[in-house]
């Protein structure tokens, strides 16, 4: 029948493209008999969260003391090893003011979500290109921000520290890093979608029929 739904099919409530993958790329990384029910992208432009409130302090503490030190040794006339030094901090500094935002915000960029009837999906496209995965059966607990508001996001894991965490220093590196910015966080998550107390009712309710089955 024409009516009837053929496997890999996208809801035709979820055309949605913007500056995100393409539904079309989803399509390749369905299984058998899976469908979309939900798309969408992360906020766009600049984009704070809750951690800000002490990243952007601290970013301001050590972007000044930089500059100070830099200002002082360059007037005492210190060598130039101290100037050097002092420069590369004042760049740090600058980056974590700044700089970090604009790299974040061009990722975001090249970030699609996807919730089908049996997985959530993340992609992100070069560079820095991964595709994650997370079986629906096993999704650990939902932590949403956001609720009742127009945009917030979804966390599928536990939030990553600011100082990083136990597991050696690649990975404590990884997670700090995702600290400061969002879109390269290891823990898979929604960023700043739209409407995300409906996408998290969506998500469980995927969850709890296949459960059910």
């Amino acid at each position: 029948m024409r009516g009837d739904r053929r496997p890999c099919d996208v809801d035709a409530g979820t055309k949605q493209r913007g500056k995100g993958v393409a539904l079309g790329s989803f399509q390749g990384r369905l299984l058998p008999r899976e469908h979309i029910v939900w798309s969408g992208i992360p906020a766009q432009g600049l984009f704070f969260t809750s951690r800000d409130m002490f990243l952007i302090p601290f970013s301001l503490l050590w972007c000044g003391f930089a500059i100070f030190w830099t200002y002082t040794a360059a007037t005492q006339g210190a060598p130039l090893f101290f100037d050097a030094w002092g420069a590369m901090f004042i760049c740090i500094g600058l980056f974590f003011v700044f700089g970090r935002f604009a790299v974040d915000a061009w990722l975001r960029q090249r970030i699609s979500y996807a919730v089908t009837d049996k997985r959530i999906l993340i992609m992100r496209t070069a560079p820095f290109a991964t595709f994650t995965s997370i079986d629906l059966e096993r999704l650990p607990d939902i932590q949403l921000t956001g609720e009742g508001e127009k945009r917030g996001s979804l966390r599928f894991g536990a939030a990553a520290s600011v100082f990083g965490s136990p597991g050696g220093w690649s990975q404590s590196r990884c997670r700090s890093f995702g600290s400061w910015s969002p879109a390269l966080d290891p823990v898979p998550q929604f960023l700043g979608i739209e409407d995300p107390s409906k996408v998290f009712d969506i998500v469980t309710k995927a969850r709890n029929g296949l459960r059910s089955t």
